[in-house]
């Protein structure tokens, strides 16, 4: 690189280490780009102090205010873009139906490459935020995909949706940090189970999933299983208790820990199947045996009874949550297979040369 720093332009909506998607799918390479002459600028959107109102209820006067602060922002972007040797775009430029940012993004002389790792052509609106759902145009992600010089999608699934309207699209799994993500040298050992779920408000409608089923366990196996749940809001479930642990990004790895089995219920959908199976490779990366829905990408990751398992109805649930807490010896097994898939095929230490080699192709525009 001739000894001269590269420079890359982040675009995203959060700041850094707010958002998993960010963390996991470009924030923990950026030690490694840095490593190798790259200087990152991480362009954001909504600060500390926007998060609780732009996702809350109402608020429309400071959330217009947080809007044409975005539109100010990503201006300056576009000014600058031909400072940079390449601009990464996750998912959009702005949360509005526009892609006017995009666009003049795209006619400077910087390449630009859009990351993804959900079904965004979907809709998909936060609670606090329905009535302004007219605000927004999924369509989008077609023309933003079309217009990208390249595109970095987190799955199969999502990569083949992508290669309609673009022909240079590249396949990048959601990674973990197998040097941050590591087996608990010791699990508590209370003559209970933990059974957990690890994520955010946005998903929690997913955990009722399994629901019916961790009910018949708990009637099954009464205090010998516990369930614990790990996200930003607590559970809302009547009848049915679950120990709360609010996420902190300090404390994230001793959390996991807790748990002995992992749980990534999934509804059989469009959406779901374009989630990159992140929570079951959290587990799995620490050792805890991961049972999963086989949607989407899970049925890739997991082989059934090999290193987790795959549950698609109620009973499997059952049995094959019943298997694990019955047999301590069937954890430590699926969880070091599961540990192994990680490190052989999702973990950044994995990816990272492949991710750091196609950069500087699309710098090098080669």
């Amino acid at each position: 690189m001739n000894g001269e720093k590269r420079r890359i332009l982040y675009i995203a909506a959060h700041r850094p280490g707010r958002s998993p998607g960010q963390r996991f799918r470009f924030e923990q390479y950026m030690p490694l780009l840095e490593a190798n002459g790259y200087e990152i600028t991480h362009s954001h959107i909504i600060d500390e102090k926007d998060d609780k109102v732009f996702y809350s209820r109402g608020n429309y006067l400071r959330k217009t205010a947080i809007i044409f602060k975005s539109f100010l922002r990503r201006l300056d972007d576009v000014l600058k873009a031909n400072h940079f040797d390449l601009i990464i775009v996750y998912r959009e430029a702005i949360m509005l139906g526009s892609t006017v940012f995009e666009r003049m993004l795209r006619k400077s002389d910087t390449p630009v490459v859009m990351d993804f790792d959900d079904a965004i052509w979907l809709q998909d609106v936060s609670e606090g935020n329905e009535r302004l759902a007219w605000l927004k145009r999924p369509s989008k992600t077609d023309e933003i995909i079309a217009m990208s010089n390249a595109v970095f999608a987190g799955n199969t699934y999502l990569a083949n949706y992508a290669k309609r309207f673009n022909p240079n699209v590249h396949l990048i799994p959601t990674t973990i940090d197998v040097n941050y993500h590591l087996p608990a040298a010791t699990r508590p050992s209370e003559g209970t189970v933990r059974v957990g779920w690890t994520g955010t408000s946005t998903t929690l409608k997913h955990y009722d999933e399994a629901v019916p089923a961790l009910k018949e366990l708990k009637t099954r196996w009464g205090d010998r299983v516990r369930f614990r749940v790990i996200a930003d809001v607590p559970p809302c479930m009547e009848g049915f208790d679950v120990e709360f642990v609010k996420w902190n990004k300090h404390s994230e790895i001793q959390d996991l820990a807790t748990f002995d089995i992992g749980l990534m219920p999934l509804p059989d959908n469009d959406w779901a199947r374009g989630k990159c199976g992140f929570k079951g490779l959290q587990y799995m990366s620490m050792g805890i045996p991961a049972v999963m829905s086989p949607v989407g990408v899970n049925a890739d990751i997991i082989t059934d009874g090999v290193n987790g398992f795959l549950a698609s109805s109620q009973q499997d649930w059952l049995e094959k949550l019943s298997r694990l807490i019955e047999s301590e010896t069937l954890r430590k097994q699926l969880g070091t297979a599961g540990r192994k898939t990680v490190e052989d095929r999702f973990s950044l230490q994995a990816i990272g040369p492949h991710y750091l080699e196609l950069i500087d192709r699309l710098i090098n525009r080669t």
